[in-house]
């Protein structure tokens, strides 16, 4: 269970860290990204993710809205099967899970395990596309970017990250995580909307 967690923590931080890519890649002129970058001031949108593994018949379907907003503010909510909210803001790590009492805070190791990989993302956030220690990225036919991590100790969790982007500067279309040949997760988003006001408040309060 703690290393189911554990991926839940890292497919969280990496589909935040495509959206930001999917700004800075769309052409192969890294100065002109990076100016189309500091026009994204938010970002929301609605979620599917798709669990696939080799010993299911079908994969375990979930559903969401994420929202986003510069610098550092995130909220990454589950509607359904079950809910659980991660929050962040201005760098503040948050996380909610259902219980039978309701939605109760994680105190525990994942909140900082967590802190530590959206660290990562304000890396991508001030506009450093292509120095991140722990990611080589490759763009690709079909607007596609290929990550592969650098070290044995996360590729070892992930395998690679495949970032189909939209014609749509900022926009996202689907976010595959490769942890094997037989075990995926595909994201796939829709009704993506952006630099909508977007109140404050839901990146701190439930």
């Amino acid at each position: 269970m703690r290393r189911k967690q554990r991926f839940n923590f890292l497919y969280f931080a990496f589909i935040l860290i495509s959206g930001l890519l999917s700004v800075a890649w769309a052409d192969d002129d890294m100065e002109k990204l990076k100016k189309e970058g500091e026009g994204i001031i938010s970002v929301r949108a609605e979620f599917t993710q798709k669990k696939h593994m080799k010993i299911l018949a079908k994969p375990l379907v979930s559903k969401g809205v994420v929202l986003f907003k510069r610098p550092k503010s995130v909220r990454w909510e589950y509607l359904e099967p079950v809910k659980s909210i991660l929050l962040m803001d201005k760098g503040r790590v948050r996380r909610f899970i259902e219980s039978d009492n309701g939605l109760v805070e994680d105190t525990g190791a994942g909140v900082q395990i967590m802190q530590f990989v959206l660290q990562e993302i304000t890396f991508w956030l001030g506009g450093k596309f292509d120095q991140s220690p722990n990611f080589t990225s490759t763009l690709q036919a079909g607007r596609t970017i290929v990550l592969q991590p650098k070290t044995e100790s996360f590729s070892q969790v992930i395998q690679r990250i495949e970032l189909k982007l939209s014609d749509i500067p900022g926009v996202m279309d689907r976010v595959t995580i490769f942890e094997d040949k037989d075990t995926y997760t595909e994201y796939t988003f829709n009704n993506t909307k952006l630099n909508t006001a977007i109140d404050d408040s839901l990146f701190r309060n439930m």
